[in-house]
């Protein structure tokens, strides 16, 4: 019961399809699969839920359209071919399913560079934002048309952890061959099947075995990767069975799975990372204000802003300060230090006509700024 109930808690959801579901033997999309996954979404949608889907498939799509064995292995030059032609009809096949039910759908391509460079990961955790906002639903693949080994995550378990991490999310659920971890080879008779983790040990570890797959890249030991990402940015994860029909209402019907449990929430894990975790590259000064409306669990405005100095860019790590030089938060700046030394204490409504664009309103945004100390100090 504790993969249904965290599913119904969940308000953002992102899900993870092996290249296995949604790739047949012959190498062509498994429609009928796809249709009811997306029938799942759906219902998942209309219960006000916000779905992130991170797919594999592209590659193996792209074996096919190319007339390539499956059971060659790909050089590099030929598998960014094969992902290239593949990701086309990919995308194509989850627009079509989507289509169908009156919802939206956009893609994302991504690189570690995306989900571990500041300023690429702010601006990829804004565009999942903006686009979740206007209710249409993501779905993300690797690029991997353009990586290399030395860039590339290799498997979509691990890319689809730093995926939740990067959009908060509530919980990531991984479908897959397998439904859940056991306690050696799920071949073994004796193999027992563990439906939660609280904490992913040496033990749990050591009972992790790769799962042979066609076309997939990543194995249990992938898996139990991405659960500890995903728990330890508050996220829950749950392995399950996607082989079948209506892979999440299985899991809702109380099918057998494997829940990893979150150390924390997604806002209070990532509060303590922007607080403890990142090294601060410049610091900030703000009014009597602009601290008050800081207390108060509002974003840093420009106008409430004195100085700024070091040498920051969009998406750095920076101190706030008040006029007393007592640290008051920490954040991430929406503004590299060029350009928020043109709009401090300036209206909001003037940022565009400085600067030449249309930035965000804020020069810290409350959702990526954390109050260390709001008690008045003189």
């Amino acid at each position: 019961m504790a993969a249904i109930n965290t599913l119904e808690a969940s308000k953002r959801i992102v899900i993870k399809i092996g290249s296995g579901l949604i790739v047949d033997s012959n190498g062509s999309v498994r429609h009928n699969w796809l249709d009811n996954f997306v029938s799942d979404v759906t219902k998942l949608r209309e219960s006000k839920k916000e779905i992130i889907i991170v797919t594999s498939g592209a590659v193996a799509l792209g074996r096919n359209l190319l007339g390539i064995n499956k059971n060659i292995k790909l050089k590099l030059s030929m598998a960014q071919c094969a992902a290239a032609s593949g990701q086309i009809e990919l995308i194509t096949a989850y627009k079509n399913a989507f289509t169908k039910r009156n919802t939206k759908v956009a893609q994302l391509l991504l690189t570690i560079g995306d989900t571990e460079e500041r300023r690429k990961y702010l601006n990829t955790r804004n565009t999942l934002s903006v686009l979740l906002e206007n209710h249409m639903v993501p779905i993300i693949n690797e690029n991997d048309t353009v990586t290399t080994s030395e860039i590339r995550y290799g498997d979509n378990d691990r890319l689809a952890a730093r995926v939740t991490s990067m959009s908060s999310s509530d919980c990531l659920v991984i479908l897959s061959d397998v439904d859940g971890i056991y306690t050696e080879s799920p071949k073994n008779k004796n193999a027992k099947h563990i439906p939660i983790v609280k904490k992913i040990t040496p033990e749990i570890m050591a009972m992790a075995r790769d799962t042979n797959s066609t076309y997939g890249t990543g194995g249990m030991i992938t898996k139990l990767e991405a659960a500890r990402i995903s728990t330890e940015s508050g996220a829950h994860m749950i392995i399950a069975n996607g082989e079948i029909n209506n892979p999440i209402e299985n899991i809702i019907n109380g099918g057998k799975s494997t829940l990893f449990m979150a150390k924390t929430s997604p806002s209070l894990a990532r509060k303590n990372w922007i607080a403890g975790m990142l090294e601060p590259k410049g610091h900030i000064y703000i009014d009597s204000g602009a601290k008050e409306a800081l207390k108060k669990g509002r974003s840093l405005l420009p106008a409430g802003t004195t100085k700024v100095t070091g040498d920051f860019e969009r998406g750095d790590a920076v101190i706030i300060f008040d006029n007393n030089e007592n640290e008051v938060a920490r954040g991430l700046a929406a503004y590299s230090i060029e350009d928020a030394q043109l709009i401090i204490m300036k209206k909001t409504l003037e940022i565009e006509k400085i600067l030449g664009y249309k930035g965000r309103s804020a020069l810290v945004h409350i959702d990526d700024l954390v109050v260390t100390n709001g008690d008045d100090n003189g």
